[in-house]
């Protein structure tokens, strides 16, 4: 007699669905203070990261920060970077593999999850850091948004500047939400993107700050 197939069991989740394996951790060796380049062995942009000084004071706020479509880490490292001396935020600023973030160029969660992920192991073993946040402009605030709610469980905050919308696979945790959006954005207009998508997400549980101001 031919036993009964087991019941379907969802695959263990992954970087496919967002997952990110990278957790903060007392530092194996401290890394430098001040701006850095990372780049991989051929040369190519990898990320961009600033560290307030002194590296052995305070543990940081480590901010994740992504570019939007077409641009690139400095962009997205620049989004904060006034801010990160007087809040102590250690700044970590990934180039998408793409033009774009995978999830956003039809692929899917993957190549820039893994990336972000040894960028986040890299960060937790030479800074001291005890808080998580992701931030994003556009396509970047898409992501940081999906990547956020994902990830909840290592995320405390998501920033979301003009966000297209917000696609999690899985959610994990509640963390905190700010959206802004200008209200004569040309490419992802406010009417079908933040005013839609902040409703949602606060109907959902999340605490949502909402800012929208005159402008692109």
């Amino acid at each position: 007699m031919t036993e009964p197939a087991p019941p379907h069991r969802q695959p263990a989740e992954n970087p496919r669905h967002g997952r990110l394996a990278a957790r903060p951790a007392p530092p194996t060796a401290l890394a430098a203070a001040g701006l850095a380049s990372l780049t991989d062995p051929r040369g190519a942009a990898l990320a961009m990261v600033y560290a307030p000084e002194p590296v052995d004071g305070p543990p940081y706020r480590l901010v994740l920060l992504l570019h939007g479509a077409g641009g690139s880490a400095r962009q997205g490292l620049d989004l904060l970077l006034p801010e990160a001396d007087a809040h102590r935020l250690l700044l970590v600023a990934p180039q998408s593999v793409a033009s774009s973030w995978d999830l956003i160029g039809g692929e899917g969660f993957g190549t820039d999850v893994r990336r972000i992920d040894g960028l986040l192991a890299m960060a937790f073993a030479g800074y001291p850091v005890a808080r998580v946040a992701f931030g994003g402009f556009s396509d970047g605030a898409s992501y940081a948004l999906s990547l956020g709610l994902t990830n909840g469980d290592l995320v405390d905050a998501v920033l979301a500047f003009s966000p297209g919308f917000a696609a999690p696979l899985v959610t994990h945790g509640r963390p905190r939400v700010y959206v802004s959006h200008g209200t004569r954005d040309p490419v992802l207009p406010v009417d079908v993107c933040s005013r839609r998508l902040v409703p949602r997400l606060r109907s959902l549980g999340y605490d949502v700050t909402y800012d929208e101001f005159p402008g692109p």
